[in-house]
């Protein structure tokens, strides 16, 4: 069997991508609700016509809480996957996962009322 190109080999690589966040946006609802939140701040920003720097920032904001909660997702397929019984040291592993996403979320919150509480007030 002949070797893959780069080419066909990256090609390969975004449809495993794609294929994965398609699942995440399918089967999470964490990651459904973050969606629906980041389309409302994307209307949001049309709407107050935010300035170039805020959209790098709210785009930003968005792309860690959502990467981060996909990664925290695959952390707790694996747990589960290794230990399917309740067991404290995964259960600690899980609770640092998702702290890491809580620490995402809540500086991404506040970067978006920085953004937007002037501008209703």
């Amino acid at each position: 069997m002949p070797k893959e190109s780069f080419l066909q080999n990256r090609i390969k690589s975004v449809g495993y991508a794609l294929k994965g966040m398609l699942l995440l946006l399918r089967t999470e609802p964490s990651i459904k609700i973050q969606f629906v939140i980041a389309l409302a701040v994307t209307a949001l920003g049309f709407y107050f016509k935010i300035s170039s720097t805020e959209w790098i920032l709210q785009l930003l904001s968005i792309g860690l809480v959502m990467g981060v909660e996909g990664v925290n997702t695959a952390i707790e397929k694996i747990c589960d996957y290794i230990q399917p019984k309740l067991d404290p040291k995964i259960g600690l592993i899980k609770d640092i996962s998702a702290g890491a996403v809580m620490i995402v979320s809540v500086i991404a919150s506040i970067i978006g009322l920085i953004i937007y509480v002037p501008k209703i007030f």
